[in-house]
């Protein structure tokens, strides 16, 4: 069975903000070649949705209901579904990510 793969509207916002800051410091085409790379782990869980772990900032707090795949220095936390994976957050790692979850994740 396939789940369809959807972004919330902070992460599509988050692909935009990481598209365009590459593309200002890299250029375009390492920019594209980065979404592309992350669209494509984002897709391959469509097919296998358990396959991300679970965040250690989150399960350290005994939440299990998250996962992230990574598309380094990438993550991608989403959450599955019966019908879908929603992608909640898109962004760098070596970012506080324990802020950043708890900021989009836990007061949202």
């Amino acid at each position: 069975m396939s789940l369809t793969v959807q972004l919330t509207d902070d992460a599509l916002r988050d692909l935009d903000d990481i598209h365009a800051f590459v593309a200002a410091a890299d250029g375009l085409a390492r920019a594209n070649q980065l979404v592309d790379g992350i669209g494509a782990a984002l897709a391959r869980l469509s097919t296998l949705p358990e396959r991300g772990e679970y965040p250690k900032e989150l399960e350290s707090l005994g939440m299990r209901q998250f996962r992230q795949v990574h598309h380094k220095p990438y993550r991608m936390i989403y959450q599955v579904g019966h019908e879908a994976i929603t992608v909640l957050l898109i962004a760098d790692g070596r970012r506080d990510m324990q802020a950043l979850l708890q900021r989009r994740l836990l007061n949202g």
